[in-house]
């Protein structure tokens, strides 16, 4: 709540004008006007003081509670960074995750599709045969390797947000693997097709 300071000031000068008017102005001539106008200035002195002793206190009073919503808006926004920051990483981790799945769903699928090739290729001749089974052995790692890739993703998500060296978003050697095992794979199920 805001000080209405003009209030403050008007009240002091209204109680040093009621103060001043108070005294019954000394006759002329006498020695207590010296006498009679010291005090008043004194006590006018004295009530300037007291004022001014209160507006200072109004104005530090003040001051300090700004610092203090200062710092408390300074903590906030570093709370909201914190959170942000945090959301992101999580975010980040999610699509990695939801990467790994299509990943291994692929993997899975061409495998699975795979089966309808190898009555064809079981007619064939060794060289398609061990091209499916190599294959099929890329498509399984594939899978695998996902799988172990989206545990990683997974712990990187539940890490505390301090630690640094897990980022969930970072696809890890699993993940490279499984794609490039699934690539392989898909390669040589082609070539025991061609070569059957």
């Amino acid at each position: 709540m805001p000080v209405p300071w003009l209030q403050v000031i008007d009240a002091a000068l209204g109680v040093a004008n009621f103060a001043r008017g108070r005294k019954p102005p000394p006759p002329e001539g006498s020695q207590e006007v010296g006498v009679g106008g010291h005090a008043a200035g004194g006590l006018e002195a004295r009530l300037a003081g007291v004022v001014v002793a209160a507006l200072r206190e109004a104005f530090e009073r003040d001051s300090r509670r700004l610092d203090l919503e200062r710092e408390q808006m300074e903590a906030e926004r570093q709370r909201a960074e914190r959170a942000l920051r945090l959301e992101l990483r999580r975010q980040a981790g999610e699509r990695e995750i939801g990467r790994l799945r299509l990943l291994a769903g692929v993997a899975g699928t061409a495998w699975i599709a795979t089966l309808v090739l190898s009555a064809r290729v079981a007619g064939g001749g060794i060289g398609a045969r061990v091209s499916l089974g190599a294959g099929w052995l890329f498509l399984l790692g594939a899978i695998a390797a996902s799988f172990i890739a989206q545990s990683g993703a997974a712990a990187a998500l539940d890490a505390p947000a301090t630690d640094v060296g897990h980022d969930a978003s970072r696809s890890s050697a699993s993940g490279a693997v499984a794609l490039w095992l699934m690539i392989g794979g898909l390669i040589l199920v082609g070539l025991s097709a061609l070569l059957a």
